[in-house]
């Protein structure tokens, strides 16, 4: 067990259930901010919050902070009420911690902010290749992701090493996109998006929670960072890979205007095309536990 408190949001969240034990493996506390609040177990102290203020008391303390939380994108459809949601349990939780972290004196002050951010930044690029060196794209969750990084790099004021995650589609069997995606293609009905030529940007859970324990350990590394597989593939090997694991057909394809037509303003984020690649992690010296499409998708999918 090493020394130093972390602080989490989502821990009840897809990522969160599993980074949590691996944290306090490592660590002499892991404060959890949860709205479900939960159980006090042996290095895990749970503190409930309201999606926006984790309150004076939690920062306390506390050596790094690792920031999860976030309404869902695909978690309803796309009311004005949700968009709203998406962008403000995003961008005002960011600014809240930062603010508590402000009111803190300068030698309690976390010295690690790893906040979650998404390659949605990039916005729809077609063939470009895109690091985290590459400027930000157009639409709605490009227009989030701006904004939440920009609340998160207020912490370096502070002389807070901040990392912005930017996350891939996160392929997990518990829950998540593959979850949504399993049902159609175990129904026979299972099908490429739009053209299919899309590039999709995907990581397998564990190396986010890899990669997210990296990124609180490696001094080295801040700001941007592309969290998502080496391999770089297209919507159409996606479909073709997760047939081919789930042994079923995958004939069906959703037209785009249909997926326009039902997501509205975020039907982007599964017909635009991001060649996002992890160029920090992979010059830093991380190791993929799950690098390929394939051997992710068999482990997620046993």
């Amino acid at each position: 067990m090493g020394e130093g408190v972390v602080l989490i949001s989502g821990a009840t969240g897809l990522v969160g259930r599993r980074l949590v034990p691996r944290l306090a493996e490592r660590y002499a506390l892991v404060r959890t901010l949860s709205r479900s609040g939960g159980v006090v177990r042996d290095r895990i102290e749970p503190a409930s919050w309201d999606g926006v203020d984790p309150g004076a008391a939690a920062l306390g303390g506390v050596d790094a902070v690792v920031h999860l939380a976030g309404e869902p994108v695909f978690g309803g459809l796309p009311t004005q009420a949700r968009l709203a949601r998406i962008r403000e349990s995003r961008i005002a939780s960011t600014r809240r911690i930062v603010e508590r972290m402000a009111a803190l004196d300068p030698a309690a002050r976390p010295k690690t902010f790893v906040c979650a951010s998404a390659v949605g930044y990039y916005g729809d690029r077609g063939e470009e290749r895109l690091d985290e060196q590459s400027a930000p794209g157009e639409g709605f969750l490009a227009e989030v992701c701006r904004e939440w990084e920009r609340e998160a790099r207020g912490a370096e004021s502070l002389g807070v090493r901040v990392v912005s995650l930017r996350i891939g589609v996160v392929l997990a069997r518990e829950g998540g996109a593959l979850a949504l995606m399993r049902i159609p293609f175990s129904l026979g009905l299972g099908g490429r998006l739009g053209d299919g030529r899309q590039f999709f940007p995907w990581i397998h859970v564990e190396d986010l929670v890899a990669a997210t324990l990296f990124a609180i350990e490696n001094a080295a590394l801040s700001g941007a960072v592309n969290a998502v597989a080496p391999q770089a593939v297209r919507n159409l090997e996606l479909t073709e890979t997760l047939a081919r694991v789930l042994r079923r057909p995958a004939k069906l394809p959703a037209p785009a205007f249909a997926l326009r037509a039902a997501l509205g303003r975020v039907a982007g984020e599964l017909l635009g095309s991001r060649q996002v690649v992890p160029a920090k992690l992979v010059e830093a010296g991380f190791d993929f536990v799950h690098p390929t499409l394939e051997g992710a998708l068999r482990e997620a999918c046993a």
